[in-house]
């Protein structure tokens, strides 16, 4: 299938720049922790404080923004910063996330577009928090006429950010997701990598903490399953969260110095799961 075909050629770790190695150090004295500690203690913020962010902070996000990939390459997408500390610009609605700020995300409508749309929140998602920021996912927008459209391309997402009212991260036990072994079947005595990966995806954001994946580990392959629907027939949803799991697991994979591909393997591996929940499989290049 072309979609995956994309997918295996645009992703290899080899070829990306996910910044953020443990090894690489902080990027600044204002950095607190780098891309894969936030993926471990990263919560969702649903209240901010209102207070303005200095102009040379949004510059530093958005030359960020400039320097993250795409899930698929040949998928157009833009943002925007839209500033509401003065509450001028609400995106999410009188019973939505009030936040002081907001990075409106755009695309083209295509296949997949939301899964790619996914991979850049959650990428910008860890490194704001990286920063001290608190963040949250913003799928229902409510914008003026003017904001809608950018460049020809559609307003499909918000991530809204700024300083939290309380904490912006949490302890991992604390996060409210299911037990990897409810989500994930190892068929042998997994590798130390491999449960860090895992462990990595486990901790990806989605609607409602649904968790819309399964896991399957054999030898050196995460192979990846929908957790019901057939994987041409995600909703946008749960694209989004899928493009999300992809982030943390290239992130992970960057952070352990591991080369890894997402291959769609022609035979689908044997599991509980149907033939039609079989996604894609996180292999290592040896």
């Amino acid at each position: 299938m072309a979609f995956f075909n994309v997918l295996c050629y645009y992703l290899t770790v080899a070829e990306k720049k996910v910044p953020g190695r443990r090894s690489e150090g902080k990027s600044s004295k204002e950095q607190v922790m780098n891309l894969y500690e936030a993926i471990q203690v990263k919560k969702s913020v649903r209240s901010f404080t209102m207070g303005e962010l200095p102009e040379k902070e949004l510059d530093r996000i958005g030359r960020h923004f400039s320097e993250v990939t795409n899930l698929f390459g040949n998928i157009e997408t833009d943002f925007a910063v839209l500033d509401n500390h003065k509450g001028r610009n609400p995106v999410s609605g009188f019973l939505g996330v009030r936040a002081p700020y907001y990075m409106i995300f755009y695309s083209e409508n295509t296949s997949r577009s939301m899964m790619n749309i996914g991979y850049l929140m959650q990428q910008m998602a860890l490194y704001l928090c990286t920063r001290g920021f608190g963040t949250c996912f913003v799928r229902k927008l409510h914008l003026k006429k003017s904001q809608k459209v950018k460049n020809g391309k559609k307003a499909v997402a918000a991530l809204a950010f700024g300083r939290a009212k309380g904490a912006y991260t949490r302890k991992m036990v604390d996060a409210h997701r299911m037990p990897l072994g409810k989500i994930c079947t190892f068929r042998e005595q997994p590798r130390l990598w491999m449960r860090q990966m895992v462990e990595a995806g486990r901790m990806a954001p989605s609607i409602w903490n649904s968790q819309p994946w399964r896991f399957v580990v054999y030898d050196n392959c995460i192979h990846i399953y929908t957790a019901g629907e057939s994987h041409d027939r995600l909703s946008e949803a749960h694209e989004l969260a899928f493009g999300a799991l992809f982030a943390n697991l290239m992130t992970a994979g960057e952070e352990l110095w591991l080369e890894l591909d997402l291959i769609r393997l022609n035979t689908v591996p044997v599991s509980q799961y149907k033939p039609e929940q079989y996604l894609i499989s996180v292999v290592l290049i040896s």
